[in-house]
């Protein structure tokens, strides 16, 4: 299994994520997420709400990378992998569905999903980790509070 407990932890924790997808032309494009979450068997699911450049590039080009990270903490992971646009008709949409409307409390409809399926992990972490060793996260929290003035 790549989406360990810890990846899953820290989807739970993120507010977005940013999936990079690309067009059969290899013109890159790279869109916020807010609805997403892990479903199981390695595959993350995000909700198309606003997004028609993903849908199209994935159905072009089916290569995708998404990140997350927690920004007080910053730390997160990317994840690459292969996606696939579910809409109703498929077996497994509704049961998706229930899962990522939990999340919008019905204010985002939406007809499609992204499932996601992972076949790498690369860690995210701040170059303040590798620059200073001794860094605690409770040190970075702080100094992200001051860098974002919460």
């Amino acid at each position: 299994m790549k989406i360990t407990k810890e990846i899953q932890k820290s989807i739970d924790k993120s507010v977005l994520c940013w999936l990079a997808t690309s067009s059969n032309e290899n013109i890159p494009n790279v869109s916020p997420k807010e609805i997403f979450r892990f479903y199981k068997d390695d595959k993350i699911i995000v909700a198309n709400i606003a997004s028609p450049q993903t849908v199209k590039n994935i159905n072009q080009n089916n290569n995708v990378c998404i990140s997350f990270i927690d920004i007080l903490v910053q730390k997160g992971y990317q994840l690459k992998g292969t996606a696939e646009i579910i809409t109703k008709s498929h077996t497994n949409f509704f049961e998706m569905e229930k899962i990522l409307t939990k999340m919008t409390e019905g204010n985002f409809p939406f007809a499609s999903i992204t499932v996601i399926t992972v076949m790498q992990v690369k860690p995210i972490i701040a170059p303040k980790y590798i620059l200073f060793p001794n860094t605690t996260e409770e040190e970075q929290i702080k100094s992200a509070k001051r860098a974002y003035r919460i």
